[in-house]
């Protein structure tokens, strides 16, 4: 393990080398940006106005604290979050957990795929399997670049990626301003039926992503390695918050974006239960030019999303099974379930709909150790949590749980 050594900084330089050490929250941050969310935020949007903008709002302070907890407790212990679980957990439960973790990392991976296809099929009228090979192989170059050139080049890639997805998102509004008074409304928790309800789940596990919770503690270990030292320790996890704020308050700012869009230019327009037939009506009502700037943010989502998930499945396995398989040989396993699916003719958007309530129901695997390991003194030291964070890391996970346990019983029973 690596010694981190951080020389004294004079106060006015304290600004300049938080920035300098900013960085893993913006590739995790991009798992929140990534075409699930495109999916989900469409489609509440353009069926039910602003009524689940508050959901978009919970769930990115919840995200806040979960993406700085995971950061935190790799920079305490060194160890990533699935190395933690897989020196705590027998043979037995530590595969069975492994088993539900690599499927929500697939669903996620896949669903990264899929989007890229879709934005390659809105440019230039590529059939979606084609997309889909070309998305996979563009993500293998930036998973090549990682290994090749090491982690801070691939940050800069996905910042690059990032900004471009924030403008592809946001432009539209700029265009046609949403209404303040509706999006006020859609601040006030509320639901509409058992359609809202699934939504609201796929939101949720498309903005509070497990593979990001994995992966963030890795990220943050790996750039800035492991101290012996506690002031070093405290000042990194300190410039982490800055880290995390800002990152996590861009994607938010784009999911919400998204959102407003759909429910100001898309509202009662048929055929926006799809992304492809809300990038027609996008394009219809706010001219070609933000039509073609949609779609290439939706493409630098998938791409960047899809390496980010393939890098976090390689931690996941490589912390729960002691297993490394190349980056570029996982790409090639991971990119066949999308391949089939895209190849079956299943429609994209209901299967990223989908893969994202698949996701919200690994999130309590993922959450509740994280906030027990970062509560507990022996594993954090002086940097377990303070009593406010135990409670704010509970309340959202017990919220997590209850929505997804709601979502069970209104779909069995079929309540509206």
């Amino acid at each position: 393990m690596t010694t981190t050594t951080l020389p004294a900084r004079p106060a006015t330089n304290r600004r300049w080398s938080r920035l300098l050490l900013m960085g893993p929250a913006f590739v995790a941050a991009i798992a929140y940006v990534d075409p699930g969310n495109v999916a989900a935020n469409l489609t509440a949007g353009a069926n039910y106005g602003y009524l689940l903008v508050w959901v978009l709002v919970a769930a990115n302070a919840m995200a806040v604290l979960v993406q700085y907890q995971s950061a935190k407790l790799g920079l305490a212990t060194g160890l990533s979050l699935p190395e933690i679980l897989g020196k705590r957990l027998g043979t037995r439960r530590r595969r069975l957990y492994w088993v539900q973790a690599e499927v929500v990392a697939g669903a996620t991976d896949m669903a990264e795929v899929i989007g890229g296809a879709v934005a390659l099929n809105l440019l230039f009228g590529l059939p979606l399997l084609a997309g889909g090979l070309i998305i996979g192989l563009a993500s293998m170059l930036l998973l090549a670049l990682q290994s090749a050139r090491g982690q801070r080049s691939f940050e800069y890639a996905i910042l690059i990626l990032l900004g471009i997805i924030a403008v592809g998102f946001v432009s539209g509004l700029f265009v046609d301003p949403p209404d303040a008074g509706g999006a006020l409304s859609g601040l006030v928790p509320r639901f509409e039926g058992t359609d809202t309800v699934l939504l609201a789940a796929s939101m949720l596990g498309a903005t509070v992503m497990p593979h990001a919770i994995y992966l963030h503690s890795a990220l943050a270990r790996d750039r800035h390695g492991f101290s012996e030292d506690p002031a070093v320790r405290t000042r990194l996890i300190r410039a982490t918050r800055f880290d995390v704020a800002g990152a996590l308050m861009l994607a938010g700012v784009v999911n919400i974006a998204m959102l407003l869009l759909a429910a100001s230019s898309l509202r009662g327009i048929e055929g926006t239960d799809t992304i492809a037939g809300a990038h027609a009506a996008v394009t219809s009502a706010l001219g070609p030019v933000i039509g073609v700037v949609f779609a290439i943010g939706l493409l630098a989502s998938g791409l960047a999303s899809t390496s980010v998930g393939c890098y976090a499945g390689a931690t996941i396995m490589g912390g729960l099974l002691k297993i490394r398989v190349p980056l570029l040989t996982r790409r090639v396993i991971t990119l066949i379930p999308a391949l089939v699916i895209l190849g079956a003719g299943i429609e994209p958007t209901l299967a990223l709909v989908l893969s994202q309530v698949l996701l919200s129901f690994g999130i309590p695997f993922a959450l509740i150790p994280l906030i027990r390991l970062t509560g507990k003194r022996d594993v954090m030291g002086i940097h377990a949590d303070s009593t406010a964070l135990k409670i704010a890391g509970w309340t959202s996970a017990t919220l997590i749980v209850g929505l997804n346990c709601v979502l069970i019983v209104l779909t069995i029973t079929g309540q509206s």
